[in-house]
């Protein structure tokens, strides 16, 4: 977290790979020669993801676009309104992430998303309201925490490797002054290693990767739980055009089947 108490503008390549726990701690002894541990190495990761009502970023996200976008708080504990969080506005294209993000107290961040404040006049508040204005019906879609062990390069900071575990999502008490739990993201044992950096890997890293087969993935916390939102909803849906088809006269349900699809 040091690094990111002072910066607020981040333009990096973030790769992930999905590893187990015991691969995890491979890793860690092979590279224990080149990464430090970060001043806040050990961290619990609390998130409120913005979206519209009908999950457009997360629907754009998993379309694999060239360009995306996302809109989060964060913050590493438990926060009160008079905390402050980061408010972060998160898009990538061509590969390359950029990050733009304000400290401000929670308060004035509910605030804001329920139109009683304003955020500050600086530029990336208004980047962030002019994203909020595009989608309009921007409000809490996931809650969303993980656990974080974070490193970087001895020789080169901005090179961070960070492991995260525990990552669970949940639909309900959407603020960060709740306590993280939900649903699981990731299967039993897996970790998902996260290696941020602004250009080409060092030699040492590229062949720890090589050595034990280790390939991208897409994987996407927020998309994942999104997924789950819709395979859900779709299975309700069916099951109550089941539920009202079965309700009916047999003459009746080739009618109301063809109702729903006008």
């Amino acid at each position: 977290m040091s690094e990111m108490m002072f910066q607020d503008t981040f333009e990096r390549y973030e790769i992930k790979y999905l590893v187990d726990k015991e691969l995890k701690e491979v890793l860690l002894e092979e590279m224990k020669d080149k990464i430090v541990k970060d001043a806040f190495f050990k961290s619990t990761i609390r998130n409120i993801y913005y979206d519209t009502k009908d999950y457009r970023l997360a629907r754009l996200s998993l379309e694999k676009p060239d360009y995306k976008e996302k809109l989060r708080l964060r913050s590493y504990h438990r926060a009160n309104a008079q905390d402050e969080v980061f408010l972060e506005m998160k898009k990538k294209y061509n590969g390359v992430v950029y990050k733009r993000r304000i400290v401000i107290p929670l308060g004035q961040a509910e605030g804001y998303f329920n139109h009683l404040c304003d955020l500050p006049d600086d530029q990336i508040s208004k980047e962030i309201k002019y994203l909020c204005e595009y989608y309009r019906t921007m409000r809490p879609a996931v809650y969303l925490s993980y656990d974080r062990e974070a490193y970087y390069w001895k020789e080169d900071p901005s090179l961070r490797i960070t492991f995260d575990e525990n990552a669970m999502w949940r639909s309900d008490r959407m603020s960060l002054k709740e306590e993280p739990g939900g649903r699981q993201i990731l299967d039993d044992g897996k970790v998902i290693l996260e290696i941020k950096s602004r250009g080409n890997y060092p030699l040492w890293l590229t062949g720890i990767l090589t050595k034990h087969h280790l390939y991208q993935t897409s994987l996407s916390k927020y998309g994942a739980a999104y997924q789950t939102i819709f395979n859900e909803t779709k299975k309700e849906m069916r099951e109550n055009t089941c539920l009202v088809q079965s309700s009916l006269p047999i003459s009746a349900r080739s009618h109301y089947r063809a109702s729903l699809s006008v």
